[in-house]
């Protein structure tokens, strides 16, 4: 068994294991588990090069290589400075199945700021009251390319904003998912609640973002080398906190892909776990 420690009350685990056993898949079933449970999980001191990261992403399932960068590096995502990342957001969710899970390892490390936080939007839903959680899962929520690059390029082409919008997809604003949990599916992408005012769908999801947000819902992770995080991508939110560009900065993941749609539709998760 893996010797795990809580990192707050209700997100993330420090798991403490060698290089060796992760790579070599033992404790897979476990860091899956533990990843469901608390939303991210980190270690210390592994230090592993991009084809170990990329071996040990594999022990915890299929790689995503969705984008044609990824595809192009065998799934390796190099982050610089996406200037979309200091929102808040989940990754591809107006994909119908997005990402499960990403690894993420330092390769240059910011001496101020850049630290990654991560909102455990599982833990927010299940602290509403609970008429509230019923009244949330009646709703939809659009998600789009375009809500999320509003916000970084205002000033963007007739053919950026159609390219964009051609990334949409109509997504229920509680993700009730094959392990039982439900979450929030907010974010930077977040465009709208169907059937509501524009203005009082801004009000909600701007509410539902705040508390999601708050302390005791948040972990911020401060980089050294060495270290690997994961997280859930399907019930957690990140970003990146300010940092000079020109410390270099750079963070390399791999991705798991997703293992079941972003739907509540029973049938189709019963497909996925067939």
């Amino acid at each position: 068994m893996l010797e795990v420690e809580d990192l707050t009350p209700k997100v993330g685990a420090e798991v403490f294991a060698d290089r060796d056993a992760l790579l070599s898949g033992e404790h897979a079933a476990q860091l899956r588990e533990l990843l469901v449970a608390r939303g991210v999980i980190v270690m210390r001191g592994i230090f592993f090069d991009d084809d170990q990261q990329k071996a040990f992403t594999q022990t915890l399932g299929e790689l995503r290589l969705g984008t044609e960068y990824e595809r192009i590096n065998g799934g390796l995502l190099k982050i610089v400075d996406i200037a979309g990342t200091r929102f808040w957001h989940t990754d591809v969710p107006y994909d119908v199945m997005p990402p499960f899970a990403s690894v993420v390892t330092p390769r240059v490390v910011a001496p101020v700021g850049g630290q990654t936080e991560i909102a455990n939007t599982y833990a927010a839903f299940e602290d509403l009251p609970a008429d509230e959680q019923a009244y949330l899962e009646t709703l939809e929520v659009v998600h789009s390319m375009k809500a999320s690059m509003d916000k970084t390029s205002p000033d963007a082409t007739l053919e950026e904003i159609a390219h964009w919008m051609t990334y949409r997809r109509v997504n229920p604003l509680v993700w009730r998912h094959r392990s039982g949990r439900k979450s929030l599916t907010l974010g930077t992408a977040a465009s709208h609640v169907i059937g509501l005012h524009p203005y009082d769908s801004r009000m909600l999801l701007d509410r539902l973002e705040v508390h999601a947000t708050q302390e005791q819902y948040v972990y911020s992770h401060t980089w050294q080398m060495g270290d690997v995080m994961v997280w859930d991508n399907t019930g957690v939110m990140h970003r990146v906190t300010p940092f000079d560009p020109a410390s270099g900065r750079e963070l390399h993941r791999y991705t798991l892909e997703g293992v079941e749609p972003l739907s509540n539709d029973p049938s189709a998760s019963e497909l996925t776990s067939a």
